[in-house]
């Protein structure tokens, strides 16, 4: 397959209004935000990956449970989005207990095998790979090659590694999901352009991600490099109603300044209707190119394992 989208979706109860996980979130998500996903993919035919949160599947099951009739993918999204259960900053085997508690409260809910995965706030070490395997994934979507965080997320220092990391999918290496090696990992990037292509950079400067889809496309021209996408559902949704207090998470004056108090500003804006209008924007560029949407395991089995002809997922 020449031409492919992946479009992905991150399913959490984080508030981007309050920069803070709330249960009320995860319920406006169910309620709103993951039904006007389901209906631009179901308008414009689109099979997508979505990875959930074992807190928001285990809290309301109903948000995994809605995709699986539109033919989507349940992934993995750890157990748990808190800053001190960042998969960098985990030792092995509390890594591999979320990952498998994880996959488990999920599959018991869709009835659906996971074998993807994507780090929450993208954070992995040295161990991940490791405990992925040992856990049973097969697939990872945790790296944004040559993507520059500079200081506004958590793992700021290990995400330096993104800028060396290959750019095109991938075979990790068992020490680390930054470089290609034998491992049974295979990596699908996500997409950026030194900044990210995502749904914060696209809500952000909805002109430069204009840019940012063109060069893509003609990076896929070249070739194939498949085009991933991460949107949130909470980004579709709005709390602007309620007086916001913006939550400290950090005990550091410069990581709060930066990573809390300057992001969530930033963060906030274009939320709800004009997040959507944006999105459906990014849809059309592809749709009108021809390209395939489909979800993340399809692509692996399609393409990568297909060549490769010796692994199966």
């Amino acid at each position: 397959m020449k031409k492919v989208c992946l479009l992905t979706n991150d399913v959490e109860t984080t508030s981007i209004w309050f920069n803070r996980l709330r249960d009320e979130t995860g319920l406006k998500v169910l309620q709103e935000g993951m039904p006007f996903l389901l209906d631009i993919y179901g308008k414009y035919n689109i099979k997508s990956t979505f990875y959930f949160t074992g807190y928001i599947a285990k809290l309301y099951p109903g948000v995994v449970k809605m995709i699986l009739n539109h033919g989507h993918e349940v992934a993995s999204h750890g157990l748990s989005h808190k800053k001190e259960h960042g998969f960098d900053q985990m030792p092995y085997q509390k890594q591999l207990q979320h990952l498998k508690e994880s996959k488990m409260i999920l599959e018991d809910i869709s009835g659906k095998e996971v074998i993807s995965f994507r780090a929450p706030a993208l954070r992995v070490n040295e161990n991940t790979g490791k405990a992925l395997i040992e856990a049973g994934y097969s697939i990872d979507s945790s790296i944004a090659s040559q993507r520059f965080d500079l200081f506004m997320s958590f793992g700021g220092i290990k995400k330096l590694k993104w800028l060396l990391s290959p750019r095109l999918p991938y075979r990790t290496s068992v020490e680390s999901l930054f470089e290609k090696g034998d491992s049974p990992i295979v990596e699908v990037p996500l997409s950026a352009t030194f900044l990210p292509y995502l749904g914060t950079t696209m809500r952000l400067f909805p002109l430069l991600t204009k840019w940012q889809h063109h060069l893509l496309h003609f990076e896929n021209s070249i070739n194939q490099k498949p085009i991933v996408f991460d949107i949130h559902p909470n980004e579709l949704i709005d709390e602007s109603y309620e007086k916001r207090r913006i939550s400290r998470r950090s005990n550091k004056a410069f990581a709060y300044l930066f990573q809390d108090l300057i992001r969530a500003k930033l963060k906030a804006k274009n939320l709800g209707k004009k997040a959507l209008d944006l999105y459906e924007r990014e849809i059309r560029y592809f749709k009108s190119r021809n390209y395939k949407f489909i979800t993340v395991r399809e692509y692996v089995e399609n393409t990568f394992y297909g060549s490769q002809g010796n692994h199966s997922v």
